[in-house]
This record gives structure tokens, sequence and C-alpha cells, in this order.
């Protein structure tokens, strides 16, 4: 039988104030934990860059991804397939410091942590060039 996950939208606004400032080369003070200690991923994706998740707010995030020098590159949301069609909202999603540069929407059939099908809604804060760079 799979488990469903209920999202709370305020424990995700109430992250807003825990996301680092762009400008700050370092990790995410808790409740974020680094998600290759979470789930058998890597430290470091390539062409996502190192994730940092608040285990309560799985599987949808925020995750927060970091380049190989500990600056924040983007914020990611994992929005599972079956929460779009049930037209679920998810409104006052935190995000970081910096200014949004581009948006990515990109399509998942399942991985280590967050096994259903879902999209990554990336908010990247950097150019598409940086983003393209993260190997």
């Amino acid at each position: 039988m799979r488990k469903r996950t209920s999202f709370t939208l305020a424990a995700l606004a109430a992250l807003a104030f825990a996301v680092p400032a762009l400008a700050q080369p370092q990790a995410p003070a808790a409740p974020f934990q680094p998600v290759s200690a979470l789930v058998d991923l890597p430290d470091f994706i390539p062409g996502m860059g190192s994730l940092y998740v608040d285990p309560a707010t799985l599987p949808a995030g925020p995750f927060l991804a970091y380049d190989r020098e500990g600056h924040l590159v983007s914020t990611i949301y994992m929005v599972p397939l079956a929460a779009m069609t049930e037209h679920q909202n998810f409104d006052g999603l935190a995000v970081g410091d910096g200014e949004v540069d581009h948006v990515d929407i990109q399509y998942n059939a399942g991985h280590p942590g967050v096994a259903e099908p879902h999209y990554h809604v990336v908010l990247w804060y950097v150019s598409p060039e940086a983003a393209a760079a993260l190997q």
C-alpha cells in the first residue's frame, strides 16, 4: 500500500526565514540536512548541485541546491504528479534571498527520496550558462 504524504504550506512558508542568502557560501542551518545523508543519492548531482532539505517537508521540499563553492544556486520543489492532477495549490513557497534569474520545470519518473513521478520546479539564482556548468 502506498503511503500518501500531506504537505503543510504553513511549514513551507515558515522556511522562508531559514533559507540562507545567495551571497553566503555555506550549507543551510538546521532543520536542513544533506539529501545524500537521507537517501541513496550522491553528495553532488551534476546539473543540480549539492542538495539540502528539511525532512519534514518531503517530498515537495524546498530543496536548496549549492554549487561546489557553497553558493546557493537554486531552490527546487519536487511536486508529485498526483498533486498536480488533483489540482492542489502550492502557495507562499519559500525561496532564497537572491533574485530569480530563470525557472525550469522538468519531469522526473522518480528517484530515491521521491519515488513517485513528479516535476522538478527549479528557481535558478544563476544564469542558464552557470546552471549548465554545474558539473
